[in-house]
C-alpha cells in the first residue's frame, strides 16, 4: 500500500512541478498583460496547489497528522490568486482601452469597468497627465 501512496503523490508532484513550469513560462513569453494573466492565475495556480496538496497527503498518510499551515496556504492562493488577476485586468482595461472598443455585451448594460459616461477613461488619463 505505501508504494501505491508513494508512486500517486510521485506522479502528483510531477504533473503540479509541469504546471508550474508552464505557467512561468507563460508569464515570461507571452506579449502582454492581458495574455500574462492566464498563465500565474491557472497554470501556476494548479501547480503550487498541487504540489500543497501532496504535502498535505504526505503528512497525513506517513505522520497520521494534518498540516494545518499547506492547508491554509492552498486556501489563500485560491482566493488571492482570481482577485489579484481582476483587479490587474480591469486596471489594464481603464489604462489602455476605450469603452467605444469593447464589444457589445449583450445584456444591455455596460461593461462594469467603465463608467457610465463612455469618455471617462479619456477625461480620467487626460486629467492624470495634466498634474505635475
Amino acid at each position: 500500500m505505501d508504494q501505491i501512496i508513494d508512486i500517486t503523490l510521485s506522479a502528483l508532484l510531477i504533473i503540479g512541478g509541469v504546471f508550474a513550469l508552464v505557467g512561468s513560462f507563460g508569464l515570461l513569453k507571452l506579449r502582454d498583460t492581458m495574455q500574462r494573466l492566464h498563465a500565474p492565475t491557472k497554470a501556476t495556480t494548479v501547480g503550487v496547489g498541487t504540489v500543497l496538496i501532496v504535502s498535505v497527503a504526505h503528512f497525513w498518510f506517513y505522520r497520521g497528522m494534518v498540516s494545518w499551515h499547506e492547508l491554509l496556504i492552498t486556501l489563500f492562493l485560491l482566493l488571492t490568486a482570481p482577485i489579484t488577476a481582476n483587479f490587474i485586468a480591469k486596471a489594464q482595461i481603464l489604462r489602455n482601452v476605450r469603452q467605444s472598443d469593447l464589444p457589445v455585451t449583450g445584456v444591455g448594460t455596460p461593461w462594469a469597468t467603465f463608467d457610465t459616461n463612455p469618455d471617462a477613461p479619456e477625461r480620467d488619463l487626460a486629467q492624470n497627465e495634466a498634474q505635475p
